[in-house]
């Protein structure tokens, strides 16, 4: 009973202290530091309910460990007067067991929760509302916007490397970087493909990034459901300029998407910027030219 009483004692402290730190937490340390929002896309949500839940199931694996190690330190210590070694081999079943069952079911746990969200995140949209495909080029990005404009022929929007402003501090025209519009609760399928080396979109607050691999077409599918502006960045190492590789996405209302459509239109950027205008020509299923076959 006493053991009972002084275990009931030991908890309580834990127990406030836990509420009272997870009340003082503000919104981005409850959604474990990551980037963005809740609810930007329709993805976002699950990624941060799986990387939360997997630090609180570490951090009790943790404090779980830390403290036996301390126990184990203190109370087999060698006392005062001891000499010698400690016995070096024991036996304890019931440990044992423990020690190997709770890892595995930990591993599996983990591996069936990731797999399910990764195949939430991967499955392909049947039908996406809207179709567009990223480009990655040294050190910009072209955008094609497919079945619009006349005749659904698509439309297009170049990019430009990050222009820096004439200061001290590497401040970048923001006015200046390639921008992906998008329509705001539209399903959307981005189709990712580089035109000479290895490249990675990244939509930072999306938590979510792909590679565009030359000669491989990648694909993500998701929903925006929060208008707002978003940093796009290259995640891949790929030269000079890399951190110049820079990019935004703005989601915004059906009217708005349309309006920017017509101004590609108007502006004659009609058709797509198709992989005719890729640098890296040594790619899985090029035909070399004549001179080079000889």
């Amino acid at each position: 009973m006493r053991s009972n009483r002084r275990l009931r004692l030991a908890v309580i402290p834990v127990a406030v202290a836990l509420v009272v730190t997870l009340a003082g937490c503000s919104q981005q340390q409850l959604r474990g530091f990551l980037p963005g929002t809740p609810g930007i896309t329709n993805h976002t949500d699950g990624v941060t309910g799986l990387w939360v839940t997997s630090w609180i199931v570490l951090l009790a694996v943790g404090i779980v460990t830390w403290g036996l190690i301390i126990w184990a330190a203190i109370v087999y210590r060698r006392r005062k007067g001891q000499t010698g070694l400690p016995v070096q081999l024991r036996y304890n079943l019931p440990i044992e067991i423990f020690y190997t069952i709770v890892p595995l079911i930990l591993v599996l746990g983990f591996f069936a929760f990731t797999a399910k969200e990764q195949n939430t995140i991967e499955s392909p949209t049947k039908n996406p509302q809207v179709q567009v495909e990223a480009y990655g080029k040294r050190w910009a990005w072209d955008f094609n916007y497919d079945n619009v404009g006349p005749g659904k022929k698509g439309v297009y929007s170049p990019g430009v490397q990050a222009q820096e402003l004439q200061n001290a501090d590497g401040t970048i025209d923001q006015s200046k970087i390639p921008t992906l519009y998008l329509p705001v609760n539209k399903s959307v399928q981005i189709k990712i493909a580089s035109r000479d080396v290895d490249h990675s979109f990244w939509i930072v607050d999306f938590l979510y990034k792909k590679d565009n691999i030359p000669g491989k077409d990648n694909y993500m599918y998701f929903t925006p459901t929060k208008i707002g502006t978003y940093a796009g960045k290259c995640a891949e190492l790929c030269g000079d300029y890399h951190s110049l590789m820079l990019f935004q996405v703005k989601v915004v209302d059906e009217t708005t998407y349309q309006n920017y459509i017509q101004s590609l239109v108007d502006k004659g950027q009609t058709g797509i910027l198709g992989p005719q205008y890729n640098t890296n020509t040594n790619q899985p299923g090029n035909t070399p030219a004549p001179s080079a076959q000889k």
